[in-house]
């Protein structure tokens, strides 16, 4: 394993071909643990899909993870909320802090762009993720969406600490 010297956080296209791989090995991993059912793949013909803030984390140069926001519009409340979609770390690289920063560098996009909540969807088959989530205030919540009745489906929320940000000059 690297030493991890330096981690960056880029946000990119969804054109960029960095991103584009590392979804290819997060939808192969899924189907791994979910043989069994369709996995749905980024459809990046989509004009939603350019809605979408996605970032690359970079270890020592190398592309690692991803991870995306999209705005939601069928939330049934007030709150503006984005959904975290294709969160992944490459397991050769997970255990090293990459998703906790990437979550928190993407929890910060939210904030930027005016946004309150996040909300995501994970399966049953991903303990460690829920754990993540659960560890940085992630809290069950209903399954919405395209997630309702999928019985491999969790679903949680995290209301934004707009305070957390710094003021900007």
């Amino acid at each position: 394993m690297l030493p991890v010297t330096e981690v960056n956080f880029v946000v990119v296209d969804p054109e960029n071909a960095d991103l584009r791989e590392l979804i290819t090995y997060l939808d192969q991993e899924l189907k791994v643990r979910y043989p069994h059912e369709t996995i749905y793949v980024v459809d990046f013909e989509d004009p939603k899909v350019k809605e979408m803030t996605f970032v690359v984390s970079y270890l020592n140069g190398k592309p690692v993870g991803c991870g995306g926001l999209r705005p939601l519009d069928y939330i049934g409340s007030e709150i503006a909320a984005m959904e975290l979609k294709r969160f992944y770390v490459d397991s050769i690289y997970r255990k090293m802090g990459i998703a906790t920063n990437m979550l928190l560098f993407l929890e910060a996009q939210a904030i930027a762009a005016g946004y309150r909540e996040i909300r995501l969807e994970t399966g049953i088959k991903q303990p460690e993720s829920i754990a993540l989530y659960v560890k940085h205030g992630y809290q069950p919540i209903d399954l919405f969406g395209p997630y309702i009745g999928d019985p491999d489906s969790l679903c949680y929320g995290k209301i934004l600490d707009v305070g957390a940000l710094p003021e900007s000059s």
